[in-house]
Parts: structure tokens; sequence; C-alpha cells
């Protein structure tokens, strides 16, 4: 007796995709346990995105902090769907050279839909990558995150996409990943809240003139906070 049809285990294999850390075999199994055998297209349409966090709880491989966004995509999957057409409608970046925007940040935003910071950073589908000085915002560069996922470590891989960055703005990331991306000299900041890109980073671009500590040691600056105890021990 078959125990999966393709068109299922297809529909499996890119909703564990979308939660970033569980293994495709291990999902397989617990969704198997909540839906029983076979598992077909017809059963994996019936999930809610409860259930999706029943099916995962106790699961090791999945992060605790997987995001709510995550949970809908890869529900979305399981029911056949392909994410939506604003998934795929990603911006266009704008020219840039080195040297363009004196004294500003490079700054990478886990995104799963258009220009949005809504991804999670193992299962975020791509990266936009932004240049924030004092006077604009430039989307510079957007990078897919598809073949990284085909690395032994996909995490690594990913810090790799964004090696270039100071900072990484997501929804979520887990521990483990987070000192990977800090060991790449990249400073991760949650946004738990899903929001556009350029609202997030207009809030930073408001910081740049006097950057608390934290931003201070990205930039490789003295912090206003900590220059005037200098100045009185002087």
């Amino acid at each position: 007796m078959t125990t999966i049809t393709k068109a299922a285990a297809f529909r499996i294999a890119l909703a564990a995709r979308a939660l970033g850390e569980i293994k495709a075999g291990a999902f397989t199994i617990k969704l198997a346990e909540k839906l029983g055998l076979p598992l077909t297209e017809g059963k994996l349409a019936t999930l809610t995105v409860n259930d999706l966090k029943l099916v995962l709880s106790g699961e090791e491989t999945v992060e605790p902090d997987i995001d709510t966004a995550s949970l809908k995509l890869a529900v979305r999957f399981l029911w056949g769907e392909d994410g939506g057409d604003d998934s795929l409608s990603v911006p266009k970046p704008e020219p840039y050279a080195d040297g363009d925007m004196r004294g500003s940040l490079r700054v990478a935003v886990a995104s799963n839909t258009a220009d949005n910071l809504d991804g999670h950073f193992g299962s975020a589908r791509h990266f936009l990558v932004y240049q924030v000085g004092l006077d604009a915002i430039r989307l510079i560069d957007v990078r897919p995150t598809l073949l990284a996922d085909e690395a032994e470590d996909k995490n690594v891989a990913r810090c790799e996409l964004i090696r270039d960055c100071q900072i990484v703005y997501v929804q979520s990331i887990g521990g483990p990943a987070a000192a990977k991306v800090v060991r790449a000299n990249v400073h991760p900041v949650k946004f738990p809240t899903p929001v556009p890109a350029r609202d997030a980073l207009a809030r930073l671009q408001t910081t740049l003139n006097a950057p608390p500590p934290w931003l201070a040691r990205v930039m490789g600056v003295e912090a206003k906070s900590l220059s005037r105890f200098a100045q009185e021990e002087a």
C-alpha cells in the first residue's frame, strides 16, 4: 500500500523548508502520527496553523521561537498553494556603488513577501539588502536563499549570503543560528511584528546621529552617551 502520494511528499518538502530547521523525514513522521496513513493531499489540506503547532510540539529539530509567518507559509504549502503571488513580487534593487553613501550601514532584512520584514532567519525566502544613511535608504540587492538551503549547514550558508552586512533584521532567530550570525560579524536584531522593511529601517536611521552603545560598536564609533563621561574624566 502507498503510504504517501508524490504530490503530498512534495508539499511536505516545501513546508519543511518554510519551517527552517525541521528535517522533511521527521516532519513526515509527525504528520503521519497526526493524520494517519496514507498521507494524501486531501488530509494535508485539512491542517490549520494550530494543528501544525501541535504536530511540531516536542520536535527537537524545530527552533522554539519559530515565527507565525513561517507557520502560515508552511500550512499554505501543505494545502497545495504556492505561497501567494506577493511572495514573488520582490522589489528591484537601485543602482549603487561603494562609496555612494558615506557613513552608511549595510543592513540585511529577512523577508518572505515583497519588501516586508517578515522572515525567520532560517526560513526567509530572501534577504533584502539595504544601504542606510542619514539622508537615504537604498535597496541595493535581493538575495534568494534557495541555494543556501541546499548546503550541509544552511544557517552557515545563509550567514555567507549577508557577510558583507553589519546588521540583519529578522522576525525571529534561534540561539544556535544567532551565534553563527555573530561569528560572521553581523549583528542580529529581532523585530517580532511584521512591518514594511523601510519602516523598520527608518527607525534605525533616526539613531545614526546619536547611536546607542550597541549600534556605535557596529558602526565603529564612540557612543555619544559614553563620550560625555570620557570628557568628564579628562
